[in-house]
């Protein structure tokens, strides 16, 4: 949403397809799994009255809208991309299969993973470590806000420092947010490392593929 209150704001949108493109053209597999709380949060759904369960699924469908946006923006600069849901839904995106999904990898075809896991009370976390660990994935990139994980909060603590390099063990035993607890103990089950970087910065994307961004990573 960028610097609106909520929707899609068309300027982030370009700077996260053109981040995506350099990675094509270099020749990196990509998928992308996309959140949906610029739209709709299923947690804030208790404040309407609305049932958990419910709320959750109307959380997944923000996130299709996200990837048809991305998906749009991506094509946009000619990237081809395949927009794929765990909520059957053909008229606008390909139902999750997982060999088709690693076979538009092989081609060179950007992947968006919409509608979470297709079930609710998982996160867009969860649905993260879930699609990386299934289609074999080298690393979840986890976009954020700052540039790392940091002994707390950097945006409310200035005296918070950075982690270079940090093991799952010492993320669980110091309570550092990195993912929710269900994504973060699959990455740590099936040895998926995680690299937490700034999505904001321009040209990061292409620099953490090249060892040049400042970033964390969790793994071992």
């Amino acid at each position: 949403m960028g610097s609106k209150q909520f929707g899609i704001d068309p300027p982030m949108l370009k700077h996260y397809a053109e981040q995506i493109k350099e990675l094509v053209d270099a020749g990196v597999q990509i998928a992308v799994v996309i959140g949906g709380g610029n739209i709709f949060r299923g947690l804030q759904a208790k404040e309407t009255g609305i049932e958990r369960a419910q709320g959750d699924y109307m959380g997944m469908m923000a996130t299709v809208i996200n990837g048809m946006a991305l998906q749009g923006a991506l094509e946009a600069i000619d990237v081809y991309t395949r927009l794929v849901t765990a909520i059957e839904m053909r008229e606008i995106a390909e139902p999750y299969i997982r060999r088709k999904a690693m076979s538009h990898l092989r081609k060179g075809r950007v992947v968006i993973f919409s509608a979470g896991t297709g079930s609710p009370y998982f996160t867009t976390d969860s649905a993260a470590a879930l699609r990386a660990n299934e289609i074999n994935a080298d690393v979840i990139l986890k976009g954020t806000r700052v540039d790392g994980v940091y002994t707390a909060d950097p945006e409310k603590d200035p005296t918070a420092t950075k982690y270079d390099t940090i093991t799952f063990t010492e993320v669980l035993n110091k309570g550092l947010k990195v993912m929710d607890k269900t994504a973060f103990t699959l990455c740590q089950e099936n040895d998926l490392p995680i690299i937490v970087f700034d999505i904001g910065k321009k040209e990061n994307l292409m620099k953490l593929i090249q060892g040049e961004a400042i970033v964390t990573l969790v793994e071992g």
